[in-house]
């Protein structure tokens, strides 16, 4: 059978364009199965509510399920090398938080590279920690704080959820910049340092908002500072660490990841959605609550948040001598 030249041309051209079609077909068809969020961090805490919003939005624009999966332990390494080791078709994602950016440096023994091994996709906020203190601690300013506590060298004990938690390296960074000498005494989780504050067992934490806040209306904790740069809309009232320790800035951050080699167009697809559902007023009034900043962007934009504080915490853990668990 003889095909005119016209026709041949345009089935050559045809098969010409073949190559680049899987990709555009695959980012068409993306997702055509439940596709999980993989969370680092037990069910109900800090990492995993941030998560939920985010997986409910993307499930209701996309058609498929988004699911939550938490793989704790480790300080989110399992649920990591989880994500790290996965398929790259889009179908595995990771809650990305503020302890990835630590456990570059805290752990040597690691199996996979976090900024190699994962891609950013986008960060959708930035999170602040509170400085609160027992009301039985006489200070009710952050200078008073540090007058008390220079004063009682070794005498305060300060909480965190564990060694090497964002709670210990905002701490141990307020106590580089600042030469005071608190004590660290490390817990599994959180809630129960908390708790502990609260009981009166520990003088000071820099907790995160969303474990605090209740805490703090209530009159059982009080507020000294935020870490973040600028004051919260949860908090308005209450100053930042910066205003009475000049550079001080310790906030952490939420985001998605995917493992690397990724195809550009899925990561594309979702970093669009995200950012729609950013804009969302539920979704701002949620990360607000949490005592967060709504970011978004691109992902090269949250590539640079995720190089940037895996430089700053490792700077922290080499002078303060943090040591992984």
């Amino acid at each position: 059978m003889k095909f005119p030249r016209r026709a041949f041309m345009h089935l050559a051209v045809g098969a010409a364009a073949l190559p680049a079609m899987p990709g555009i077909a695959r980012a068409q068809a993306y997702p055509s199965r439940p596709v999980r969020i993989v969370v680092g961090f037990p069910a109900g805490g800090a990492t995993d509510i941030q998560a939920r919003p985010m997986g409910e939005w993307l499930t209701e624009r996309l058609g498929q399920q988004f699911i939550v999966e938490n793989k704790p332990g480790a300080s989110g390494n399992i649920g990591t090398e989880t994500v790290a080791k996965a398929p790259t078709d889009g179908y595995t994602l990771l809650q990305v938080v503020t302890p990835h950016a630590i456990n570059a440096a805290l752990y040597t023994n690691l199996s996979f590279d976090f900024i190699r091994d994962i891609a950013p996709v986008i960060c959708l906020a930035r999170l602040a920690y509170v400085v609160v203190v027992n009301p039985s601690v006489p200070a009710t300013t952050l200078p008073e704080f540090i007058a008390y506590a220079k004063a009682n060298p070794g005498k305060i004990n300060y909480g965190s959820a564990g060694q090497g938690t964002p709670q210990n390296i905002a701490c141990e960074l307020f106590k580089m910049m600042t030469g005071l000498n608190l004590v660290h005494v490390p817990y599994r989780g959180g809630a129960p340092a908390v708790a502990d504050l609260v009981s009166g067992h520990l003088q000071v934490i820099f907790a995160p908002v969303s474990e605090a806040i209740q805490h703090i209306k209530s009159g059982k904790l009080r507020a000294l500072a935020v870490t973040t740069a600028t004051r919260l809309d949860v908090l308005p009232d209450v100053p930042t660490v910066g205003d009475f320790v000049p550079g001080y800035e310790a906030s952490g951050f939420g985001g998605i990841g995917a493992p690397k080699n990724t195809p550009a167009e899925i990561i594309d697809m979702l970093n669009k959605e995200l950012n729609a559902g950013l804009a969302d007023s539920k979704i701002k009034t949620r990360i607000v609550e949490l005592g967060g900043t709504v970011l978004g962007g691109s992902p090269a934009e949250f590539g640079t948040i995720i190089s940037d504080a895996t430089e700053k915490w490792a700077k922290v853990i080499k002078f303060a001598g943090v040591k992984a668990e």
